[in-house]
């Protein structure tokens, strides 16, 4: 195999990060706080929308997807969207500009004690942080997935789930799938039948 170093380099790399996540006991503790968040909107009739750009929106869709379809057992559906709708994107960017796709669902749609999961590896997003002022605003709870320092977001967030690594997002966007996989898992476990 003429790339099998590379492989195992890219793949350790990637465990490197999970172990630095894992080392600090607070990283737990947020991943559980925020699970707990979710469940708790949900046994009080709330919902959560999760908004994130590229591979982010990707993990969005997912989070939202895996919540109102299935995880791994049968179940009721939980109220989850993701805002990706391509027609309110497009149009909300043509009309308002980028920045504000993510804000505008947020007013039209959120409501006191809803969730906000908002993805972003740098932090830094602005479609994404001005998102999460809108949410607050409306008495929403906002959890974030970032990277790094945890950007401007940060400051918005009443859960942040910071993944501490300051290389390339691919890894920290591993790192969110994980997380994301282990909220389901722990909202599942947390909310009534």
């Amino acid at each position: 195999m003429k790339f099998k170093e590379e492989i195992r380099t890219e793949l350790l790399s990637s465990k490197t990060v999970l172990d630095q996540f894992l080392e600090e006991e607070e990283n737990l503790k947020q991943v559980e706080k925020a699970a707990q968040t979710i469940s708790n909107a949900f046994n009080k009739g709330g919902k959560v929308i999760s908004c994130g750009n590229g591979g982010s929106h990707c993990d969005a869709m997912h989070f939202a997807e895996e919540l109102s379809g299935k995880f791994r057992e049968d179940r009721d559906p939980y109220p989850a969207v993701a805002v990706s709708d391509p027609s309110h994107i497009t149009c909300t960017a043509n009309d308002f500009g980028f920045d504000r796709i993510f804000s505008r669902f947020i007013r039209a749609f959120g409501e006191k004690g809803d969730v906000l999961l908002a993805i972003s590896t740098s932090g830094n997003s602005k479609n994404v942080v001005t998102a999460a002022e809108i949410a607050r605003q409306k008495n929403m709870t906002v959890i974030g997935l970032t990277g790094n320092n945890g950007g401007q977001l940060a400051e918005f967030c009443d859960v942040e789930i910071r993944v501490p690594h300051s290389g390339y997002a691919d890894r920290i966007q591993e790192m969110h799938i994980k997380i994301i996989h282990t909220l389901i898992y722990l909202i599942e476990r947390m909310t009534k039948p």
